[in-house]
């Protein structure tokens, strides 16, 4: 029987029953097992950590943990780790594209308004998340750790707020979104892209109160839903700007 003691620090702790959070954790074990499975049987999701150390030695997933090991590890967000030199994230994203889970309906629509290309189905299943976040690179959003533990997912999050508009808050702070963000670009239906159209092309479809009071439309490409500045844009501008005001 062996024992290595474990410390999780910052927001890794979320993950921790109460009696755990910010505190030396010692774990007893008795088969040969990787870091990344022992951090994961500890309940932490491998696409939230960042770096490791081990008796004061950065080490990545592939560590095979041994007797005595006194080990740290932080989440992306802490700077401060003193000899940690390897990161074991994946490499930076050049485009930031999301799926998100059944659990966050309302935050794909924020997202999608936001500008960013975000794919969503009520009837996905694990797997077939899972799949789609490794094979394009899409970050996984969701509020189900082990979906996130599953192995094939490099790039995923697990957005802690359960309010829909302190999520869309806590996600652009998290992946620093603020300045990519390309408002009222994507179709809130589907998230394709929208194209301006002339009212001549449409006006068959238009409500005649539309008809009257607009002349400046859009389309989207993908599903031909329509768009124009009604009375919800106004609405949608304020919670633009509340959101952009939590930088």
């Amino acid at each position: 029987m062996a024992c290595a003691s474990f410390r999780f620090y910052a927001e890794l702790n979320d993950f921790l029953p109460s009696h755990r959070k910010d505190m030396k954790i010692a774990h007893i074990f008795t088969e040969r097992a990787s870091i990344k499975d022992m951090i994961e049987s500890l309940g932490i999701p491998h696409p939230e950590v960042d770096g490791i150390e081990v008796n004061g030695i950065s080490v990545d997933f592939s560590y095979i943990v041994q007797d005595g090991d006194i080990i740290n590890v932080y989440p992306i967000s802490t700077t401060d780790r003193g000899t940690s030199t390897i990161s074991v994230r994946p490499k930076p994203l050049t485009t930031i594209r999301f799926v998100l889970d059944i659990h966050l309906g309302k935050l794909v629509t924020s997202l999608r308004l936001l500008g960013f290309d975000t794919l969503y189905q009520n009837d996905y299943e694990d797997k077939e998340l899972a799949h789609i976040s490794s094979t394009q690179n899409r970050i996984l959003l969701t509020r189900d750790r082990g979906l996130l533990m599953r192995s094939i997912v490099s790039y995923g999050y697990y957005v802690r707020n359960t309010d829909p508009h302190k999520q869309i808050v806590e996600v652009m702070q998290r992946f620093d979104l603020y300045k990519i963000i390309s408002p009222f670009q994507r179709c809130l239906r589907c998230n394709g892209l929208l194209e301006s159209v002339t009212k001549e092309l449409i006006v068959n479809q238009l409500p005649e109160t539309v008809k009257l009071y607009n002349h400046e439309f859009h389309r989207c490409q993908n599903c031909n839903q329509i768009y124009w500045k009604g009375s919800h844009y106004e609405r949608l501008q304020q919670f633009l700007d509340l959101v952009v005001g939590n930088k």
